[in-house]
């Protein structure tokens, strides 16, 4: 009889276990930010909850108390803080640089929380943290107002998609919970938010270090009547932010184990769906039917959004990462011209015409901004008109692409819609952005089919066609002996045009000048005329200082394999000077002439160039037989 009870005690215990874990299993996620300017108390607010949710073990609190004392800023209390400010640079100088991620939990809901930066050098960050957010929590100090970063984040905040703001009103204790202080921060962000178009704003007055209004509503604020920090985000409805429904899978990797499978893994990241569904897949455009959903746990009946799975096709179609699988009833787009909004995240501007990687889900390509429509005040909304975009500064751009790509608006989906922008040189992310819509032209302008192709315009001139691109400073000598190489060309009977920086810049290039987005837009106009003159069979020489890397790697990027000879013009900047037949380099040390290569303006000198001439060893005659010999010529 007593083992009977034992035994029903013990199902009974294990029954009420399982269901408190199934409980905790199926309770709702809510993702949310905090974000606003330097000081605003984001990691104390964070490090609050954790600590009043009573989530911290024993040793935690114990190292909290330890670290307060050695790092902390609050005289020996605990200094919330340091639970959230994980890095050795945040605790010395009591700031947050990188974005820490924290999860919690209590009896009506699940959280992932993203403590975000408020430096404005760290905003790279922050627009981390806010692509995968629910809910922005933006932080005012209650003595300072609305500062800059605060107008900052939350146009970011709209940017990304996030429709549901708390403004929590800090450090209220220092203001002796003033209500007329509250509502005029309150009633200043309301009109913010409006003019952002941000549908929801829960104004919650508090005090993170104190814990006023954090957990429950406290007794130090009797005039609030609404609901503390953690009831609102216990309640705050999670909306589903993408509109797009028809299945969407990105093909993420192609799964080849043997030659009797081949399948395609990825995420689904819209819709539903199950083996006999008519598919497409993007850009291609060709068509199949779904075989078989494969997980690690067996097939599946049916996939849906969120959920990984590898899938096969009826038919051998090809596809690989970054295409998408998509219902055929109702694909996405697909162009390679975009208008976009950008926020760009380098240190050196944004310059259109340059050459970047862009990446929209699996996919990457190469991209360039072909126009800066304008950029955004961050303090007002006004649209200004702008040349380059600077760090953390937010533009509205056209985007051109070296190929198609299947998307949809990001207001439709953040998958697919989505993107950033890499540098080609460093690999680094140089900027976040989100599609608006594809341009008309793009749908309209196809390649029109020509009989005569480039291999038969060269046959008849018989010769290969070919870009010979003398780069080198001012004075280096490109054109002289761009020029004696000419006369060597046509004396062999081939065909040949010369496009001559100074000579370029008095017709097509006429309307340009020197600064760095000019300079960027000269070398992309010549790199295109040059394709033109190889298309129609020539042996193109372009004599250009073309002095960044990333625009040489454009023009390039023109050609065929093997068309494009990258010739170092290698002289010193003293023996430039020296020759300095024009007087440039006496005018650009006087001050008269800005944004002078070698001077105020930097050159980036070939890494690998395929021909490299050192005009201090030989003269230009000499020079240009290195060239004919390279090109196996005498």
């Amino acid at each position: 009889m007593h083992a009977t009870a034992t035994a029903t005690a013990s199902a009974s215990a294990s029954a009420q276990v399982a269901a408190y874990l199934q409980q905790h299993e199926t309770k709702g996620l809510l993702r949310f930010i905090t974000c606003g300017s330097v000081d605003d108390g984001k990691s104390t607010l964070i490090g609050r909850l954790l600590h009043d949710t009573k989530l911290l073990l024993d040793d935690q609190v114990s190292a909290l108390e330890a670290d307060s004392r050695k790092h902390g800023t609050q005289n020996g209390e605990i200094d919330f803080a340091l639970l959230v400010d994980g890095l050795a640079a945040e605790r010395e100088q009591g700031i947050t640089i990188d974005v820490a991620y924290r999860f919690f939990g209590t009896e009506r809901r699940k959280f992932i929380v993203a403590d975000c930066p408020g430096h404005e050098q760290y905003t790279r960050n922050m627009a981390t943290g806010a692509s995968t957010a629910d809910v922005a929590v933006v932080l005012v100090d209650a003595r300072k107002g609305l500062l800059t970063q605060t107008r900052r984040h939350s146009y970011i905040v709209k940017l990304l998609g996030i429709n549901r703001v708390v403004l929590a009103v800090n450090k209220m204790d220092l203001v002796d919970f003033d209500q007329a202080v509250f509502d005029g921060i309150a009633g200043q962000y309301r009109e913010l938010a409006a003019h952002l178009g941000i549908a929801h704003v829960q104004c919650i007055p508090l005090s993170a270090l104190r814990g006023d209004n954090m957990i429950a509503r406290s007794p130090q604020i009797p005039w609030y009547t609404g609901p503390s920090l953690l009831e609102h985000l216990e309640t705050v409805p999670v909306e589903q932010r993408d509109t797009e429904t028809a299945f969407r899978l990105p093909v993420q990797w192609v799964c080849r184990p043997n030659q009797d499978f081949r399948g395609f893994a990825g995420t689904v990241v819209a819709g539903q769906v199950a083996p006999g569904d008519a598919v497409v897949v993007l850009p291609a455009g060709r068509r199949s039917t779904v075989a078989r959903l494969v997980t690690a746990d067996g097939d599946l009946s049916v996939a849906s959004e969120g959920q990984a799975i590898t899938l096969t096709l009826a038919d051998e179609v090809d596809a690989s990462r970054g295409d998408v699988i998509a219902s055929a009833a109702n694909p996405p787009e697909v162009a390679d011209q975009f208008a976009a909004h950008l926020l760009w995240l380098g240190d050196d501007h944004l310059l259109p015409g340059r050459p970047y990687l862009l990446k929209i889900g699996t996919r990457t390509v190469g991209a360039s901004v072909t126009e800066i429509k304008h950029k955004v005040d961050v303090n007002t909304q006004e649209a200004l008109a702008a040349k380059y975009l600077g760090l953390n500064e937010v533009g509205v751009c056209n985007l051109h692409l070296d190929q198609p790509v299947p998307f949809s608006s990001y207001a439709e989906s953040r998958a697919l819609g989505g993107f950033i922008l890499i540098d080609r040189q460093s690999n680094a992310t140089v900027a976040a952005g989100t599609l608006d819509f594809a341009l008309r032209r793009a749908a309209n302008i196809h390649w029109q089919h020509l009989d005569v192709d480039k291999a038969a315009r060269a046959a008849i001139k018989h010769q290969q066609a070919r870009c010979l691109w003398f780069t080198g400073l001012s004075g280096a000598g490109k054109s002289t002996i761009a020029n004696v190489l000419e006369k060597k060309l046509q004396a062999l009977g081939r065909h040949t045009y010369l496009l001559d920086g100074d000579n370029v810049r008095h017709g097509l290039n006429k309307d340009l000048g020197f600064t760095d987005e000019d300079r960027v837009e000269n070398i992309r106009r010549v790199a295109e005329v040059a394709r033109l003159m190889t298309d129609a069979g020539l042996i193109v020489l372009v004599s250009f200082i073309s002095p960044f890397r990333a625009e040489r790697d454009m023009a390039r990027a023109l050609f065929d394999a093997g068309e494009f000879m990258e010739i170092f013009v290698d002289t010193s900047l003293a023996d430039a000077e020296r020759r300095d037949v024009k007087g440039l380099y006496a005018k650009a040390r006087r001050g008269e002439l800005r944004n002078f290569t070698g001077i105020d303006s930097p050159y980036e000198a070939p890494e690998r160039p395929e021909l490299h001439l050192r005009t201090a060893q030989a003269d230009a005659a000499a020079l240009a037989d290195e060239v004919l010999a390279a090109l196996g010529l005498h």
